[in-house]
């Protein structure tokens, strides 16, 4: 299996903490975040990751280099911000597989992998997003799905009591933005999924399994605490 992991975040909203570098590069423990991301793909069957990159890239390839653990690394480098449409559009060129795993850097959702893969077979489905239920965010955007597992609409962030948020994992087949009007910078979420969601099928996958964000400094600090998680993937 392939995955695209978004890799090129610049980490704003941490520069409080004193951090200048890529943040899916900012330490857990004694490790890069991006550590257990991958190490948690390899651990899911995934031989072939290309790293979207951009801030800093250099930082990722030294460390990492062209091969981790069973995968072999494929970098595709923004030479500006392509946002993270742009991204996974330019990261497909490296693909070969029909079905293709996208990734946030900056998140980690520890789903069971291949049943959300038996799931987008057994749909049919063009682009499966991985959803986690959640209560009292605001940090989020909620995502509205009917009883058939269809996502139906986007929600603004605001405050919410309950409800379902984007976990960052996406499975969608290679050539879906082909035949798409698209520019080279564009956001997957504002300028794709939320103007398709009433013309296209788009799939949501619930689970339940541990989630954080490391994109502000309180959940940032949180993952230095759940040990017992990333312990699994050292």
């Amino acid at each position: 299996m392939e995955a695209i992991v978004l890799a090129g975040g610049l980490g704003t909203r941490l520069k409080s903490l004193g951090i200048d570098t890529p943040k899916p590069m900012l330490p857990v423990g004694f490790k890069p975040f991006l550590y257990f991301i991958l190490s948690f793909l390899c651990q899911n069957s995934v031989n072939k990751i290309i790293l979207s990159v951009g801030y800093r890239w250099e930082k990722i390839k030294d460390y990492f280099g062209d091969n981790y653990k069973n995968a072999s690394i494929k970098y595709s480098i923004e030479d500006s911000p392509l946002g993270t449409g742009g991204a996974v559009k330019k990261a497909l060129n490296f693909c070969e597989n029909n079905d293709v795993w996208v990734i946030n850097g900056d998140t980690f959702f520890e789903i069971d992998l291949m049943d959300m893969f038996h799931f987008h077979k057994k749909q049919n489905s063009f682009f499966t997003i991985a959803i986690k239920e959640m209560e009292n965010f605001s940090r989020y955007g909620r995502v509205i799905v009917n009883n058939q597992n269809r996502i139906i609409n986007f929600e603004e962030k605001k405050k919410f009591v309950n409800g379902y948020i984007n976990g960052g994992v996406y499975l969608i087949d290679r050539n879906y933005f082909r035949g798409k009007s698209l520019p080279d910078q564009f956001s997957l979420e504002k300028d794709i999924l939320e103007k398709v969601v009433d013309k296209e099928v788009l799939m949501a996958y619930l689970s339940n399994a541990y989630f954080i964000d490391i994109g502000v400094p309180q959940d940032y600090l949180k993952a230095q605490t759940d040990k017992t998680i990333f312990e699994k993937y050292e």
